[in-house]
């Protein structure tokens, strides 16, 4: 069982004009693309061929002689959730659990919108900014590189992308303009209930 590349949730152009389909053709097309093809590569004919995804990223956490296959495996994953956290005529406050949750673990939207956008815009160089489910309790998260959640035993809840590739075609180093950009148009709190609701 090769690991394959997920079809996006939606048409690379229906995130216009937020995220351009130039954005995501180079982002979903090539760079989600060589993650998937360098890991089939990597773990050909080892232990790992066969396993999940999350099994893959379990197995090689933490493990410097594994480091090249974790990273691809948790890019892949890391990749095929952050679509999932985007929709089109998404953004706005959440409703539902995930909006009760918000007010009891963060005190409010506002508190909660704040610190995400304080860890994409504070996460140095490459990686990821995250509301996670940790102990039972909503926090948000910063990741480097291909890192992620389910490498610390947190349930992830929603993520954005910080590397450059994710943005800069749209915004250039404009960071701050992404990210909130993706708090008001993008972001999916219906994927977001839907992880609470599993974690």
């Amino acid at each position: 069982m090769t690991i394959e590349l997920p079809p996006l949730p939606y048409e690379q152009n229906a995130l216009e004009p937020h995220i351009s389909a130039n954005t995501l053709s180079f982002h979903y097309g090539k760079h989600h693309q060589v993650y998937v093809t360098n890991l089939n590569n990597l773990i050909k004919d080892s232990p790992l061929a066969g396993k999940s995804l999350e099994e893959i990223v379990k197995a090689t956490a933490g493990k410097a002689d594994k480091a090249g296959i974790f990273n691809n495996a948790a890019q892949v994953w890391n990749h095929t959730f952050y679509w999932h956290s985007m929709k089109p005529g998404g953004g706005g406050k959440p409703t539902g659990k995930v909006a009760d949750k918000i007010h009891a673990d963060f005190g409010g939207f506002d508190k909660f919108a704040e610190e995400f956008k304080n860890a994409g815009a504070t996460q140095f160089g490459s990686g990821w900014a995250w509301l996670v489910l940790d102990g039972g309790k909503l926090k948000v998260t910063k990741t480097a590189n291909a890192d992620l959640p389910l490498a610390h035993g947190q349930t992830a809840i929603l993520t954005m992308d910080v590397w450059e590739h994710a943005y800069y075609l749209d915004y250039q180093n404009a960071r701050p303009s992404y990210i909130q950009t993706f708090l008001d148009k993008l972001v999916n709190w219906d994927f977001a209930n839907k992880n609470l609701g599993e974690g």
